[in-house]
């Protein structure tokens, strides 16, 4: 396996993380927004909106995915395997965000068979675009405190995204609809889509694959995925990514509902107002907006730690104890009541920080399990690892989104009534607090058996360095 220099400029740092930035536009979006989109904007039931994110993101996790890895993997250019994936797909990934969140005036049966067009499009081509983007990261370097290093880049990208996302597109949805969301949104996706266009090709131009397989070390798609079966850090790895993607867009995708159903609009009106904000029409979008913010704000900080840490107590270990303090203030917000906007804010801020030192390092893990199974194998199949990861966070932002959708049909939610009955409002509650925090806590409980720690983490890097110079 050949290598030049392991050590990476600031500028391929940067350009680097662009490309999650870009990609993030998307995912976010959809964590934040698509439940609420499918129920209370588009017009779909909530027992219409659960299949259709179910089945097609089903789909797209389990069969698209793994084609795609392989076809990665296997990809041969003048640019390398995964840079080109980036180019290609960057301006049809942006057409089709804006197709998806658009609202046509067709009939009902018209509107859902649009929705499932456009969904699994949208998927398809975000894993072609996002799924190579990953893979490139463990090709970049070999070096293990580089990869902490971009990966904290990475992150911090992830997080302008999120903000953008999750703080300011939904007033900006109301602003730029004049009151008509269907409109608002359908502005909004197409300068956060031209956006991620040019990001995405400054990450093509700005990036270098460094690590490239001999020729002698080719394998077939059969025994790739038997290195995988065999890998049980990549199968620990596997389960937790979809963990964590689950209560990502289950909370993620509740949040909204619990700002317009469940929290006094009064009370976030006055929690406003102690800021400057007055006389607001919508309260509760500029509160969620917030909220989203300042979780986000104490995420990056977390991230400016997780490096250090990580270096000095190794991945896993820094990673378990994070996730598990995290979640006691996903788990408070149950205990909260509606007039206490002030709680609220703060438990956010702190789950911010405690799982923003998670976010760089699970990425960067996946990353070790790739090198895993070279130094156990003596093969190198980056892209097929990581697209079984994206096969975990598509099942998790699968079954997360759909569970938002579920829990709201069990509960009773209905769209067009303008006070909820306590029941659905109980099962708004749930969603942003028990239900998620029970899928971060039975994660962190995997990591007991999760191998790769800090001193496997040496060997593995200098052994492998050693074989890559022979």
């Amino acid at each position: 396996m050949t290598t030049s220099s392991q050590k990476l400029s600031v500028k391929e740092k940067i350009g680097y993380s662009l490309g999650d930035l870009a990609a993030n536009l998307v995912f976010q979006t959809l964590v934040t927004f698509l439940a609420f989109y499918y129920t209370d904007v588009y017009g779909l039931k909530p027992e219409v909106a659960t299949p259709i994110i179910f089945f097609v993101g089903l789909f797209a996790a389990i069969i698209f995915n793994p084609i795609m890895g392989a076809i990665a993997d296997r990809t041969n250019t003048r640019w390398g395997k995964f840079r080109p994936w980036i180019l290609w797909t960057a301006i049809p990934l942006g057409v089709m965000a804006i197709l998806a969140f658009s609202t046509p005036d067709f009939s009902t049966q018209g509107k859902i068979i649009y929705a499932i067009v456009t969904y699994s499009l949208l998927l398809m081509l975000y894993a072609a675009n996002n799924l190579p983007y990953a893979a490139l990261s463990g090709v970049i370097t070999g070096d293990m405190a580089e990869r902490n290093s971009i990966s904290a880049y990475r992150f911090v990208a992830v997080m302008v995204a999120q903000f953008i996302v999750q703080v300011l597109m939904y007033p900006f949805v109301d602003y730029m609809g004049g009151g008509d969301r269907a409109v608002g949104f359908s502005k909004v996706m197409t300068y956060l889509a031209i956006s991620g266009i040019i990001l995405l090709l400054i990450t093509f131009f700005t990036t270098k694959e460094r690590i490239v397989p001999k020729p002698e070390q080719k394998s077939t798609l059969k025994e790739d995925l038997g290195d995988l079966i065999k890998n049980r850090p990549w199968l620990i790895m596997l389960t937790l990514t979809i963990l964590v993607f689950i209560t990502l867009a289950l909370k993620g995708g509740s949040y909204i509902y619990y700002f317009e159903n469940y929290l006094s609009e009064t009370a976030i009106d006055n929690f406003l107002s102690k800021f400057g904000f007055h006389n607001i029409n919508n309260p509760a979008a500029y509160g969620f907006g917030i909220f989203n913010g300042g979780g986000i704000i104490f995420m990056i900080v977390g991230i400016m730690f997780s490096k250090s840490l990580a270096d000095k107590y190794g991945k896993r270990d820094v990673f378990g104890i994070a996730l598990v303090i995290s979640t006691l203030f996903i788990l408070v917000l149950y205990f909260i009541p509606p007039e206490s906007i002030g709680m609220v804010m703060g438990a956010q801020v702190l789950h911010g920080f405690f799982y923003g030192i998670t976010i760089p390092i699970l990425w960067a893990m996946i990353a070790d399990v790739a090198d895993y199974s070279e130094w156990k194998n003596n093969r190198r199949a980056t892209a097929i690892i990581f697209s079984a990861m994206m096969v975990g966070l598509k099942l998790g932002l699968t079954f997360g989104s759909a569970l938002v959708t579920g829990i709201l049909g069990a509960y009773g939610y209905d769209a067009d009534l303008i006070t909820q009955s306590a029941e659905a409002i109980n099962g708004i509650l749930l969603s942003v607090s028990i239900y998620p925090g029970i899928f971060f806590l039975i994660g962190a409980a995997l990591l007991f058996f999760y191998e790769i720690n800090k001193k496997m983490e040496v060997q593995i890097e200098q052994e492998l360095a050693v074989r890559r110079i022979e």
